[in-house]
C-alpha cells in the first residue's frame, strides 16, 4: 500500500507544471501560447527571461530527483528509478495540465541526480559542452540523452568511480527515454537540417542580440 501511495506520489511531482505556474503566476501568461508552446523549461527562457526560465528548470530537475528519493526517504527497498520514471510521466502527462507537458529532459536529469550524482553531473559536463559548440539545447539534449545512455553501459568497465555497478535498469529507462526525447523533438531536427533551429545566446553559434 506504501508503494502504491508512493508512486502516485511520484507521478503527481512529475505533474507539476513548472513554466505554466510560474507564467500565470508571476507574469499573466500562459507560456503554451507563446513561442514553441510548450510548457518546458527552454520555451520558458524564451518567453519569460532567464530568471523564470532557471526557476523553473530547478523545479523540473528537482521533482524528479524528490520522486527518485522517495522510496530512500521512506525505506522501501525498490529501485529508485522506477519512481524517477514515474515522475518523468508525470511531467510528460502532467494531470493538472491537460496531459500535455513538457519533453522530458530537466526531470529525467533530475532522475539521474537522485539515482546516481556523479553521472548527473559528467552528464551535465558534457551537455553544456554540446550547449556551448551548438549554441542549441535541442542538439545538447538529444545529444546527451543519447550519450547518456551508452554511458550507462560503459562506463563500470572503465569509470566505476562515476557508475560503479551495471545498472540494466538504467540503461532500459534510459534508452527509452532518449527514443522518447528524440521523438518529442522531432520537429527540432528538421529545424536543424534546414538551419533554422533556435539558438541561445551562449556558445560558439549563439544567437545576435
Amino acid at each position: 500500500m506504501k508503494t502504491a501511495i508512493l508512486l502516485v506520489l511520484a507521478y503527481l511531482l512529475g505533474s507539476i507544471p513548472s513554466g505554466i505556474w510560474i507564467g500565470k503566476l508571476f507574469f499573466k501568461k500562459d507560456i503554451r501560447e507563446f513561442g514553441s508552446g510548450n510548457s518546458g523549461t527552454t520555451n520558458t527562457f524564451r518567453v519569460l527571461g532567464k530568471t523564470a526560465g532557471l526557476v523553473v528548470f530547478a523545479m523540473d530537475l528537482l521533482k524528479g530527483t524528490l520522486a527518485t528519493c522517495l522510496p530512500l526517504i521512506f525505506h522501501l527497498d525498490i529501485n529508485p528509478l522506477w519512481f524517477g520514471l514515474i515522475a518523468v510521466i508525470g511531467h510528460t502527462l502532467p494531470i493538472f495540465a491537460g496531459f500535455k507537458g513538457g519533453k522530458a529532459v530537466a526531470t529525467s536529469a533530475g532522475m539521474l541526480l537522485g539515482f546516481a550524482p556523479l553521472f548527473f553531473f559528467y552528464s551535465l559536463a558534457f551537455f553544456l559542452i554540446v550547449l556551448y559548440i551548438t549554441s542549441m539545447v535541442s542538439a545538447a539534449s538529444i545529444a546527451s540523452a543519447i550519450f547518456v545512455t551508452l554511458s550507462s553501459i560503459i562506463l563500470p568497465y572503465i569509470w566505476p568511480t562515476i557508475l560503479p555497478t551495471q545498472n540494466w535498469l538504467l540503461t532500459i529507462v534510459c534508452l527509452a527515454l532518449t527514443c522518447y526525447i528524440i521523438y518529442r523533438h522531432k520537429e527540432n531536427i528538421q529545424r536543424i537540417k534546414d538551419g533554422t533551429e533556435n539558438r541561445v545566446s551562449f556558445g560558439l553559434n549563439k544567437k545576435e542580440k
